[in-house]
């Protein structure tokens, strides 16, 4: 496949790409064009189909995986596709994995290191809890699949996954550490804190904020689907009910970062530092590697989501 980072003014391209955008729109003169962004996993390039009509553009809409033949060329100094022939492509002629970024790690290994924290969950009740969710073939595909945020971190494919893994490993070594801590609902609150972003946002290729995720956001819906799933299980403790949806409602934090309480046991204290941890440890591990260094002492300059000139260790 001929990577969008790799295209070159001159080129002829004949590949498979996903639309993300389509809009027709008028030249000067009156004739009609569309204007459609293509994207793969390495980035995105505008395109330009100058005869819509023409027997060689097949029908299509944003968010197809389409065939395309076309030329690359530079428009006031960006690269741009224009394209001669178009087809939608069928399933089995593309790669999902060449269009949406996807984590590093191995997903399946990921899955069974949380089947494993989940299996090591003792109570009765929790452990009931976390198998009515992750028991689900059909939840736990959409679970591993989703990403954890659109944008800031692990906005990619297992991105969900690999957070949560993360966050509930941390927790269970601080359980380790601090043994007062009850290490049953610590756990089982890391492996549920953002089960409300399976909901929140689409799935990919749209990767995007659904109408609940707008109104309600992942923390409410987090509680509520958590909530539902408690009032199926018959005799489950109020006391512990209470503190787990607790640990789900304050888990940012602070009131000003979308909690709607704060922290007042300490496993929810305990995970809010852990998720917090993790979240800012990728946002910068994100930058790192998508920026090249500004000057020769490897700074990246300033990082609007954390607040600082950042640059890698060691240069």
């Amino acid at each position: 496949m001929k990577y969008i980072e790799t295209l070159n003014e001159g080129m002829r391209v004949r590949d498979v790409y996903l639309c993300k955008t389509k809009n027709l729109a008028v030249t000067r003169n009156g004739k009609e064009y569309a204007n459609v962004t293509l994207q793969d996993k390495t980035g995105q390039i505008d395109a330009k189909i100058w005869e819509p009509n023409s027997p060689g553009i097949g029908d299509f809409d944003p968010m197809d995986f389409i065939i395309i033949d076309g030329n690359v060329t530079i428009f006031n100094g960006a690269k741009q596709l224009n394209i001669t022939r178009l087809l939608k492509a069928s399933e089995g002629q593309y790669d999902p994995s060449d269009y949406f970024p996807v984590s590093d790690k191995d997903i399946s290994k990921m899955t069974s290191e949380l089947k494993a924290l989940i299996s090591s969950v003792k109570n009765p009740y929790l452990s009931k809890l976390l198998d009515s969710f992750f028991g689900d073939a059909a939840f736990m595909k959409t679970f591993t699949s989703h990403s954890a945020a659109k944008s800031i971190h692990h906005g990619f494919i297992g991105g969900l996954l690999e957070h949560t893994l993360s966050v509930a490993q941390l927790c269970d070594n601080a359980a380790g550490h601090y043994s007062f801590l009850n290490r049953d609902l610590l756990v089982a609150g890391a492996i549920l804190h953002d089960i409300g972003k399976t909901k929140e946002l689409s799935a990919f290729p749209e990767n995007d904020y659904t109408d609940e995720g707008q109104l309600l956001g992942h923390i409410i819906i987090g509680s509520q689907m958590v909530s539902g799933h408690i009032a199926s299980i018959e005799g489950f403790p109020k006391k512990l009910s209470d503190e787990l949806v607790h640990m789900i409602l304050s888990h940012h934090g602070e009131l000003e970062y979308g909690s709607p309480k704060k922290p007042a046991i300490m496993e929810a204290l305990v995970l809010s530092f852990m998720d917090n941890m993790d979240a800012k440890v990728e946002t910068m591990n994100e930058a790192i590697k998508s920026k090249d260094p500004v000057n020769a002492d490897g700074w990246l300059g300033f990082n609007k989501l954390l607040d600082s000139n950042i640059r890698r260790t060691g240069l």
